[in-house]
């Protein structure tokens, strides 16, 4: 064999020719605005969710598929699939299955909401009162109490779990986490002898993540379910979501803000997590918030999010307090569509620019 036709020569070749693979990416990335870039915390955690809740439908639908198969006498099958080490993760990632923008879309506005409320300062009027939520526990209104014991129950529990680093598969909304789970499974089956029994087990244990998979229990649909059980009055809306903010209860502010809008809660959320607030302030607007209150919830986001610029704001504040509020409800009307629908027409906006 001639050196030139040397397998490592001919890569060597072909890489001095194509240049560093990655190099794309790292300029796609450099040129990208800092209010888009994920910055180190926001990846550490976007990673550590993201493979949380991917491992724990992996243990889920293992375990229990080795369990049908032992049950079943295939007590070696059932060992080899527990004994196998494939990276369901690194899997789905290399396949490029997680590049999912629904998917992406729902964690990263997660994370980001996460971190924004962990940096809100606390901002209420007597330090020494107890918390929102505390106090929506103790009211003879017993539909609220249990409502906000529930949220309690679940911010507390989430906060658990990312302390940890450990998630579970409920903390997705159920279409995709039926998503996810087949692709798991596929990833779970590729990394076995293919098998007729095995592929039937898998299949029976992914059935069963699903039909056990109950998305209610996530902090936003409990958010959601407080806010319809407060039914705030009009004029109460505002005073509920200062309180909200300043009580560093993130979650209720967007549930609150999404049932005054009446759009989804992953809509509300998108509208808080934005850096410039193009779409926040016009929403507070909407729901009938006045100028102080609107500066107050400024004040607390910027403190809680470097990329906000509370002077360029102060710079706008008083055409933003002129926004008429039907105005600002027919600008954010598209909002009020099916989230499927929006992704839709997102789908064939941007299909029409390429």
């Amino acid at each position: 064999m001639s050196v030139g036709s040397h397998p490592t020569n001919e890569a060597a070749a072909r890489a001095g020719v194509l240049g560093d693979p990655r190099l794309e990416e790292t300029i796609t990335d450099f040129f990208l605005p800092d209010d888009s870039r994920l910055d180190e915390r926001a990846r550490l955690l976007l990673g550590s969710v993201l493979g949380s809740i991917v491992g724990a439908v992996e243990a889920d639908v293992r375990r229990h598929a080795a369990r049908l198969l032992s049950g079943r006498g295939a007590d070696r099958k059932a060992d080899a699939l527990l004994a196998a080490r494939t990276d369901v993760l690194a899997r789905l990632s290399a396949a490029g299955l997680l590049r999912d923008s629904e998917l992406m879309e729902e964690l990263l506005g997660r994370v980001r909401a996460e971190l924004l409320a962990d940096a809100l300062p606390v901002a209420i009027d007597m330090p020494d009162a107890p918390s929102l939520l505390v106090r929506l526990t103790a009211l003879p209104d017993t539909v609220v109490a249990a409502a906000a014991t529930a949220l309690l129950v679940q911010e507390n529990r989430r906060g658990n779990l990312v302390e940890h680093k450990h998630a579970v598969g409920a903390e997705l909304p159920a279409e995709l986490h039926h998503r996810l789970v087949w692709w798991v499974a596929a990833a779970i089956r590729e990394g076995v002898a293919a098998d007729a029994d095995t592929d039937r087990a898998i299949g029976e244990a992914a059935q069963r993540s699903l039909a056990a998979h109950d998305e209610s229990e996530r902090v936003e649909a409990v958010a959601v379910r407080l806010a319809a059980a407060i039914d705030p009055l009009p004029d109460e809306v505002p005073v509920l979501m200062v309180e909200a903010i300043g009580d560093r209860r993130l979650s209720l502010f967007i549930a609150v803000l999404a049932r005054a809008l009446d759009i989804d809660f992953d809509a509300a959320r998108a509208l808080v997590i934005e850096p410039r607030g193009e779409r926040l302030w016009p929403a507070l607007r909407a729901v009938g918030l006045d100028r102080p209150s609107i500066a107050r919830i400024a004040l607390s986001l910027a403190d809680a999010d470097p990329r906000r610029d509370i002077e360029q704001f102060a710079d706008q504040l008083d055409g933003i307090a002129a926004i008429a509020a039907e105005a600002a409800r027919a600008a954010l009307a598209p909002l009020s569509l099916p989230r499927s629908f929006r992704s839709a027409i997102r789908a064939l906006a941007r299909s029409a620019q390429g």
